[in-house]
């Protein structure tokens, strides 16, 4: 019986500046590449009119390119930290008719040094992040440079808009509009206090003391959170183990502990955050100079890595892709392990007890054992046989 042909649907995108075909970076069905809030900055762009037609545009934090997309008749900078949020830009440009460099990426961790007449915000997950980007904002703004942001009227609180006061200059709400809501900054250009606090480190104790450096992306920035904590006491340690990934590495905590506790390994980090990966490699740096082997990739899972080259994954999945809640990354990042991984090779996770990961793993392995637990986490064992 021949397989279901799997379509994967487009959805379209209606505003001012046209139809666009978009779709979200992983692909899921039942969620859209944009939400009300995209659709409000874009219709108050139009209203406005807030762009010349060579206008410059830096667009941050845009999830799946919407707006980059929308606007892309102008001169669009678009900074993000997601590689996947980049490559979901690249293919909807494409989808749409432009060629990939139509909007200009910056993939490094800091703003690109360009002068720009508006700047766009969807706000992030991460308020340490938008801290971290408005101060790297002051350099670039000019003073007539509009800046608005934009996000779900539940994802804006007093402590965000208290952000753009401290660090810009005075800042107004609208109403909300289908549940989400902007917010207008006036930059003043008297206010250059402060600086951005990021990164930040801590010291974690384990076989020795390790300095452990954290971008303004990352999750647990000033300290070891509970999950990893309970990864780490159960590390799997066996001499097979000679090339161990940490996917998802965050600031590469779990790398570094796989690789004081099996020394002959050779260590490769991926995440698609290019924060996350810059933290590791710092941190890998940091505990071992150069007397170990270690790789570091700015990566959609483990794509390009070879089929069944690796004899370990550690993996702490994330259940949040910018505001939306799911395991679609987690599902892709086993998948993307069981095929890297050599015969007998292990998959070793920890995740939340209620996510139900073992049932996952037990269909894609055939089989998943109980590591350890407490009342909250559990870490998993798989086997690829």
């Amino acid at each position: 019986m021949n397989k279901p042909l799997t379509v994967h649907r487009h959805e379209t995108l209606l505003v001012p500046q046209g139809e666009f075909e978009l779709q979200r970076n992983p692909r899921d069905e039942n969620l859209q590449a944009w939400d009300a809030a995209d659709e409000f900055l874009l219709n108050y762009v139009h209203d406005i009119q807030v762009l010349s037609r060579h206008g410059r545009v830096l667009i941050l934090n845009d999830a799946f390119g919407a707006l980059a997309v929308a606007l892309a008749g102008h001169p669009v900078y678009s900074w993000s930290d997601s590689f996947l949020a980049q490559q979901a830009l690249r293919d909807n440009l494409l989808a749409n008719g432009y060629p990939v460099d139509q909007v200009k990426t910056n993939s490094g961790i800091d703003l690109p040094a360009v002068a720009v007449d508006c700047v766009l915000i969807k706000i992030p997950k991460m308020l340490s992040l938008l801290e971290h980007q408005l101060y790297g904002l002051r350099q670039i703004l000019h003073r007539d440079t509009r800046i608005i942001a934009g996000g779900m009227a539940r994802n804006i609180h007093s402590s965000t808009l208290e952000l753009f006061e401290r660090i810009l200059g005075p800042t107004t709400t609208t109403r909300a509009r289908k549940k989400s809501r902007l917010v207008m900054v006036e930059r003043d250009h008297s206010i250059n206090q402060g600086q951005s606090h990021y990164p930040q480190s801590y010291e974690l104790e384990v076989d020795r003391v390790y300095r452990i450096l954290n971008h303004a992306s990352l999750f647990s920035r000033d300290r070891l959170d509970r999950g990893t904590r309970l990864l780490i006491e159960n590390m799997p340690v066996e001499d097979r183990f000679r090339r161990i990934v940490d996917l998802g590495c965050g600031s590469g905590v779990l790398g570094i502990v796989a690789a004081a506790f099996n020394p002959h390994a050779s260590l490769l980090f991926c995440d698609e955050s290019y924060m996350a990966v810059a933290s590791a490699a710092a941190n890998f740096g940091d505990a071992f100079a150069q007397t170990r082997d270690a790789e570091f990739s700015v990566n959609d899972c483990l794509h390009k890595v070879a089929a069944e080259s690796q004899d370990l994954v550690l993996v702490n999945p994330p259940i949040h892709q910018q505001h939306s809640v799911g395991d679609a990354l987690a599902w892709r990042m086993f998948k993307d392990a069981r095929r890297v991984l050599r015969r007998d090779g292990e998959l070793r996770i920890v995740g939340n007890r209620h996510l139900g990961y073992h049932a996952k793993l037990r269909k894609l392995f055939g089989n998943c054992e109980t590591i350890a637990s407490d009342s909250k986490f559990v870490v998993l064992s798989s086997i690829k046989t």
